[in-house]
């Protein structure tokens, strides 16, 4: 994987503030990664040292095997979890669904 794109993502983690969420999408499409597992190899490999924690699945879910710990990081943070799920509408990072400038049309 390329460098500067691993330190991209880590960047983009390491930026997600106490209390809020973003998934792994949300995570991506800030750091400009190819894909949202790329994202959990990251943090699988070299989030040790980051607030892995924040970042959830699409459907505001854990990974099921970090989930325990992941839901008892994110109380302590006043992040409250249903039935084993975070109201992504509640807690989202708002930086992570800012608008998206709009492109300029394409060709096709």
């Amino acid at each position: 994987m390329d460098e500067q794109l691993h330190e991209m993502v880590r960047e983009v983690v390491r930026s997600i503030p106490r209390g809020r969420v973003a998934t792994y999408g949300d995570v991506a499409d800030l750091s400009r990664a190819p894909s949202p597992r790329l994202v959990g190899q990251v943090l699988n490999q070299d989030g040790h040292d980051l607030p892995w924690h924040r970042v959830l699945r699409a459907n505001g879910t854990c990974a099921p095997h970090i989930a325990d710990e992941q839901l008892q990081r994110l109380r302590e943070e006043g992040v409250v979890a249903k039935d084993g799920k975070v109201d992504l509408r509640a807690y989202r990072w708002e930086e992570a669904v800012k608008e998206k400038e709009e492109e300029p049309p394409g060709l096709w």
